[in-house]
This record gives structure tokens, C-alpha cells and sequence, in this order.
């Protein structure tokens, strides 16, 4: 087997495009980051690695910096192979995810200490089944870029800590550029709730984040406007809706259930340690 390190994107995507599209609910990750660097081309340029077979493309492997490398699309077969050149060429990555065989695969290859920062489900909608609650939703516009920005900052603290994240008003102004679905849930004129919904790729929309301030909790309007977000993606053609939940959460996992998402896959992200502890 051999790797090939991408200096374009034009070059990687010659060789992946028609193999990520094939399966873009496992592929969800590497479609959504690679179209936001296709469309935002200031951002940093991402390690591209494809791995080969004689003339056939059989994996590849995705790091959209400053996040962990991507191993959606990494058979477990070239997993050794793939930890030697990505040390090689992308030292400063903080860890990997991904389906978790593959990305605990990979964690362990290593060599290196790390801990398990994150583990999610991989969702699917069925049929969507909106739920009844007070207050209705609406579509954010640029008016609420502030809004979203604090809201995702209080996301990230709290869901993912350790997670590297840049300014997020930018981040949510540059999201609705994209052409991103942003949904909010309002009582009384008053936002109460937000989901995201990436504009469709190959069919395929993902939901999230959702967040819900503390003080509105416990009311449905994380359901409801999940709900709204997941409606915005089937009418621009979705045809594959998904979203992660992370499997400490037990009622957002139920929550998405009970409005039609159905579990695929386990996800496990793997951060490196820099202690001489042994992994756990």
C-alpha cells in the first residue's frame, strides 16, 4: 500500500470525490469541512492524504485545522501506514476522530498517551415528527450573528472543552455565507434555542450544534428546533439528515429519537496527552 500527500485540493478531490460521495452519511465530516475550505479559501489548508492500492483509491485521511484528523474514510488496513505519515507531515495535530474501530485504531497506533475526549452517535432521520410546544421558530439572518456567537461559545464550553474553536461571531457570520441553516425557536419574541443545519452535500445535511441556554430548559425547545433545522435541510433536497449526540447525555439522545433520528454508528474522538500516563 501507498500514501499520497495532497498539496491541493484539486489533486485530492480528482481521486476522492466520487468515493466520498458514494457514502456520504459516513463521510459526513470530510464533506461538510472540505466544502467550508473550498468556500472560505483564507482558512488554514487542510492535510490531505489518499492511500493506495496499485491504481485503486482505497481510503483516505482528513485534518480541517486546528481539529483532529478524520478517519471516516481510513480502512482499517492502512491505519499503521496512515500514523506514520501523518506524524510525519502534521505533528501539531491534538488527536483524531471518527467511527470509534477506526479512530481508537488509530489512537493506539501511536504510540502516544491520550484520553477518550468525546463519544457520540451517529443519527439518521426516518420520518420527522415535530413536536408541539409553546413559542415558534424562525430562520437567524445577519441581525443575529451576536446571539449565535455567544450561544456557540456556551456550546463548546460545555459540550466540548477541549476543543479548539477561533472568534464565534465570525464563525456564525462565515456559516450563514455558506449558505448554513440557522434556526431559532422564540418565545414571546424571545430566543430560546438554536440549531444549525449545514447546507447539503450530496444529499446529505447534518444538524448541530443545538444548544439551549440553561434557564430554558426542560420546555422542548431543543426538540422543536431541531426539528425546524431538520425541516430547512429536507426542503433544500436533503435526502440523508444526520446529527452526533454524545452518549453522556441521555436525554438529548432520546430527545432526537422521539422526533424520528434513528442511531447508526458510534464516534469516539482521541486527544493526545502530553504526560508520561499510559493510555486509557
Amino acid at each position: 500500500m501507498d500514501a499520497v500527500v495532497h498539496a491541493t485540493l484539486d489533486s485530492f478531490d480528482a481521486v476522492t470525490h466520487d468515493r466520498l460521495a458514494a457514502d456520504p452519511v459516513r463521510n459526513t465530516v470530510a464533506l461538510t469541512s472540505l466544502h467550508r475550505i473550498r468556500s472560505l479559501p483564507g482558512e488554514d489548508f487542510p492535510t490531505l492524504i489518499t492511500f493506495h492500492e496499485g491504481d485503486e483509491v482505497v481510503g483516505s485521511l482528513v485534518r480541517t485545522p486546528p481539529w483532529p484528523f478524520q478517519t471516516a474514510d481510513l480502512p482499517l488496513t492502512a491505519v499503521e501506514l496512515a500514523v506514520q505519515v501523518a506524524a510525519k507531515i502534521d505533528p501539531d495535530a491534538p488527536g483524531v476522530t471518527g467511527p470509534r474501530d477506526r479512530s481508537e485504531a488509530f489512537a493506539t497506533a501511536t504510540g502516544r498517551p491520550y484520553t477518550e475526549s468525546l463519544a457520540t452517535r451517529l443519527y439518521r432521520l426516518g420520518t420527522l415528527a415535530p413536536p408541539t410546544v409553546e413559542g415558534a421558530g424562525r430562520l437567524a439572518t445577519e441581525d443575529d450573528v451576536e446571539l449565535l456567537g455567544a450561544w456557540r461559545e456556551s456550546f463548546l464550553a460545555e459540550a466540548v472543552p477541549r476543543n479548539p474553536s477561533g472568534p464565534a461571531t465570525e464563525a456564525m457570520r462565515s456559516s450563514l455565507r455558506l449558505g448554513n441553516g440557522h434556526a431559532l425557536w422564540e418565545v414571546g419574541g424571545t430566543p430560546v434555542a438554536w440549531a444549525a443545519a449545514s447546507l447539503p452535500q450530496i444529499g446529505m445535511s447534518r444538524i448541530g450544534p443545538v444548544y439551549t441556554p440553561p434557564e430554558h430548559r426542560r420546555h422542548g425547545f431543543g426538540a422543536a428546533v431541531s426539528a425546524l433545522a431538520s425541516r430547512w435541510a429536507l426542503d433544500r433536497g436533503a435526502t440523508d439528515v444526520l446529527l452526533f449526540a454524545d452518549l453522556t447525555n441521555p436525554i438529548s439522545n432520546s430527545i432526537y429519537q422521539r422526533i424520528g433520528y434513528q442511531p447508526l454508528d458510534d464516534w469516539a474522538e482521541f486527544w493526545w496527552r502530553h504526560d508520561s500516563g499510559t493510555t486509557t
